[in-house]
């Protein structure tokens, strides 16, 4: 996962870029992760607030984001970038010995522009390209190798839990279907079989756009992931330090939405129980509403209309 950016004059723009580093930078000598790199918008935001003794840890899945953060930030002391996923991201503190030092903690999810723009890819329903669909090609199935063994019922459960697509089940079937005669192999033939399966077009939407993104979920065990990173994030903060996480999609914002709301009301105990507040194990308290991008930022930026920022902070 990485950042959700947007092509403008050859220039990546990176959605709520400002909100989200004035949220998460609290202390200029602290250490920091940027849990999702992509082409390093924020982490380069970061490096600039942070004093000489001040540390960034960057994590990306991606090959292509790997290769751009050692680039960019060949001469930067203060820098390191990581081949993983966000979901390693208590191992890769604990081998800094620094779990529960930790100033903040980025998280910017969804796809990336050159994710997306890039056919090779497979993450897109508009251009043809191999169906591939994982962030990290060096490991995991592919979207053409699940689609083309998976279940009915499966990719019927996936295109609607993870897509929220009420047409799933008769996507499933017309996939299924298809693949008998001929295996998918490129985005543009299972774009195709989709569309022809989807009996009610959502103006100004793509009628592939929600199965697209619930396989690409399901492939890159996004919703699995963030849940582990969210619990870890907890345990490598120190005390006052910042989550900041950006989502794109309604089954992420949900997820980070109640997460907060259960770490910040602590342990679950039988009512009428007589106890203590600091008994009951809080551990996060919310920053403020959700921020979301501004009407500037959206017309600048159209991918960033559904972008939702949550903040909070380690008790």
């Amino acid at each position: 996962m990485s950042d959700q950016t947007h092509q403008h004059n050859g220039l990546h723009v990176t959605v709520l870029l400002h909100e989200a580093v004035e949220q998460l930078v609290t202390d200029p000598q602290g250490f920091y992760v940027d849990g999702t790199f992509g082409r390093g918008g924020h982490s380069s935001l970061i490096l600039q607030k942070l004093n000489a003794t001040g540390q960034l840890l960057a994590i990306d899945k991606d090959l292509a984001a790997i290769e751009t953060a050692r680039e960019k930030f060949a001469d930067e002391k203060r820098f390191a970038i990581a081949h993983a996923t966000f979901a390693d991201l208590a191992e890769l503190i604990r081998t800094k010995n620094l779990t529960g030092k930790v100033s903040g903690v980025l998280l910017d999810l969804g796809v990336s522009s050159p994710q997306l723009d890039n056919a090779e890819r497979g993450f897109s329903f508009m251009q043809d390209g191999p169906l591939d669909m994982r962030m990290d090609q060096t490991r995991g199935i592919s979207a053409a190798d699940w689609i083309n063994t998976a279940a009915e019922d499966d990719i019927s459960f996936v295109l609607k839990e993870l897509g929220e697509e009420r047409f799933g089940r008769r996507m499933a079937r017309a996939i299924v279907t298809e693949r008998e005669k001929q295996p998918f192999l490129r985005t543009g033939h299972l774009a195709a079989v989709i569309k022809e399966a989807n009996p009610a077009w959502e103006k100004g939407k793509h009628p592939a756009t929600r199965a697209f993104q619930a396989i690409r979920i399901y492939i890159n065990n996004e919703l699995g992931d963030l849940e582990s990173v969210l619990t870890q994030a907890v345990e490598v903060l120190a005390p006052g330090g910042r989550l900041v996480v950006i989502s794109f999609h309604s089954l992420e914002d949900r997820l980070v939405k109640r997460f907060i709301r259960q770490q910040e009301q602590g342990d679950r105990v039988p009512k009428g129980l007589p106890i203590r507040d600091e008994q009951l194990n809080r551990k996060l308290k919310s920053m403020g509403k959700a921020i979301k991008a501004s009407d500037e930022e959206v017309a600048a930026n159209v991918r960033s209309r559904s972008a939702v920022m949550r903040v909070a902070e380690k008790l």
